[in-house]
């Protein structure tokens, strides 16, 4: 019964919100407006982000759990969260100081944290919606 076959994937939703600035300390301004629009506003902007995190493998055949939902979301809590959600992603995260806080760049940043904590024998995506109809998902598989 237990074989690569019966792989399954679980997610766990959750919602953040966070201020930021789109710009290349490289350009000039005119640059930076024209690239990045209303996303360069010096005083920064923010989203209400969707965040999906999809973890893949194989039922346990114990608990019938791939992955324990609550453990997972105890992690995007503990460490996605509570250092993202209302705050200035530039100005408040040491994550984005030198790297612009598009939503690729953020989503490669939260499968980082997460890969982190979970063990690879779990297959780990992450789509994070920026706006209703504008989303991101990395790795791309």
């Amino acid at each position: 019964m237990n074989s690569m076959n019966n792989k399954v994937s679980v997610f766990r939703v959750e919602h953040f919100n966070a201020a930021h600035r789109l710009n290349n300390p490289a350009w000039d301004e005119a640059t930076n407006q024209r690239v990045f629009g209303k996303c360069n506003n010096p005083n920064y902007h923010g989203h209400n982000y969707e965040l999906i995190v999809k973890v893949s493998g194989v039922p346990d055949l114990t608990t019938g759990y791939v992955y324990d939902l609550k453990l997972l979301s105890d992690l995007i809590k503990e460490y996605v969260l509570e250092k993202f959600d209302h705050k200035n992603l530039n100005e408040d995260t040491v994550e984005f100081k030198n790297l612009n806080p598009s939503a690729e760049n953020i989503a490669i940043v939260i499968y980082n944290i997460l890969r982190d904590k979970i063990d690879n024998k779990f297959d780990l995506q992450i789509r994070l919606y920026e706006t209703p109809r504008n989303f991101v998902e990395y790795p791309v598989n």
